[in-house]
């Protein structure tokens, strides 16, 4: 069956998530495809900065408690009704932080290696802030990352082989820490499984649901993952330094936070100002310091969307916009060199495409200076990734297009295959 333009204009007009892209502002004349990296604002996410900004301008200093989002329980107020995406009860999730300091405080808090039970297993495909962070916390134990830092390899680097991951969980490992998807292929890991593999062992798992959060479903406590943690600016469309999130099975709760802060205190005892902290009963215990409200502020909006959208809905459109993304590209480039670096079952998929082409960077850049906005990674993947919410069929369609034009005729040609500064 070959695929047409009219195809994409039918799945358009059933596509029951339409109504939601007049929500999100879209460059006219561009097509972007980077919302795995960096989501676009919606009209909500800027209102309800507005908003917050106002409750400044109005209350000052009574804007932690009086306003339209009082500032003192925001960060608890955002993980209630973040819960859901996660698959967590309400208080296990708190909004807090950024991705690598939220990992360095559930490292500081779950890692303690005794006797040879000493070593934390990841893997060799995660992403660099993440090793770096464990690297670190291991040299703060007066251990050598080297030989304490066990790292599963890639049969072909694109995907991780669960069975190899279990052989590694040995009675060394005090800790696992894995991405939920790949950064690069996008891989879905079978987090399920490997929780359940590390509890029989006696190891605590955690997981960096930065590729995950807001474009797959999750059941994290169900599963029994021990704690996890994400950024809220890619799928969420927190906007650009959107403050992060954490998880932690309540199963844990009680445990004294690793790196302690007062924002971490029982709200009742914060402001008794007391040198002994009385660490809150919740995920929120595991808070450093004062939320940024102002990086807070835009998830209250966009937040809203998914509710009414649904993770559900929004799995089942990037499941099927991104199939239909995978068959243009092998109708149309099917002899221009690309090679799909994604798995192509539904349910080891997460929600972008990977492209790999020895021309990639350069490549990207073309597309760039054609209106279409995808995302380059070192050293030949190009990240595409039509997002549920506010990406049409339509626009895939025409992606693909220019993609093919692009390379019959050779515009990659006029730019250099290196990487920009921020790729």
């Amino acid at each position: 069956m070959i695929l047409t333009i009219e195809d994409a204009k039918e799945m358009d007009i059933e596509d029951s998530l339409s109504k939601f892209r007049e929500e999100f502002y879209i460059k006219p004349n561009t097509i972007y495809l980077d919302g795995n990296s960096l989501g676009l604002l919606s009209k909500r996410a800027e209102r309800t900065l507005l908003e917050s900004l106002n409750d400044w301008k109005e209350h000052g200093i009574d804007g932690w408690t009086k306003g339209n989002h009082p500032w003192f329980y925001l960060s608890e107020t955002l993980g209630k009704r973040m819960a859901p995406l996660v698959g967590a009860a309400a208080d296990e999730v708190v909004v807090t932080g950024s991705t690598t300091v939220n990992l360095h405080q559930l490292v500081a808090t779950f890692y303690k290696p005794e006797g040879k039970k000493s070593k934390i297993l990841a893997d060799e495909l995660t992403f660099p802030s993440d090793i770096y962070a464990l690297q670190s916390q291991l040299r703060i134990h007066g251990l050598d990352p080297s030989t304490h830092l066990i790292t599963v390899t890639s049969r072909d680097g694109r995907f991780l082989d669960e069975e190899v991951i279990i052989e590694a969980m040995t009675d060394e490992i005090a800790l696992v820490i894995l991405p939920t998807v790949l950064y690069r292929s996008g891989q879905i890991l079978d987090i399920k499984r490997l929780a359940r593999e590390a509890n029989k062992r006696g190891i605590l798992i955690g997981f960096d649901g930065c590729h995950s959060i807001g474009a797959i479903p999750h059941s994290f406590s169900e599963w029994g993952v021990d704690f996890a943690y994400w950024c809220n600016y890619k799928h969420l469309n927190g906007g650009p330094g959107s403050v992060g999130g954490l998880y932690v099975n309540k199963k844990h709760f009680g445990t004294m936070p690793g790196l302690a802060g007062w924002f971490g205190s029982k709200k009742e005892k914060q402001f008794d100002m007391e040198h002994t902290l009385t660490p809150s009963e919740t995920a929120g215990a595991y808070q450093i310091g004062t939320p940024h409200v102002l990086s807070l502020a835009p998830l209250i909006g966009a937040l809203e969307i998914f509710e009414e959208a649904g993770i559900k809905n929004i799995r089942k459109k990037s499941l099927k916009i991104n199939r239909f993304l995978m068959d243009l590209v092998k109708q149309e480039l099917s002899e221009m060199g690309f090679i799909i670096g994604n798995p192509l079952e539904d349910n080891r998929r997460g929600g972008h495409i990977s492209l790999e082409h020895k021309e990639a960077a350069r490549i990207c850049k073309a597309l760039k200076e054609n209106g279409i906005i995808p995302d380059f990674r070192s050293p030949n993947i190009i990240r595409i990734a039509p997002v549920a919410l506010y990406t049409s069929y339509g626009e895939v369609w025409e992606a693909v297009q220019i993609l093919k034009r692009i390379m019959i005729e050779k515009q990659y040609e006029n730019f250099k295959n290196e990487r920009e500064v921020v790729a």
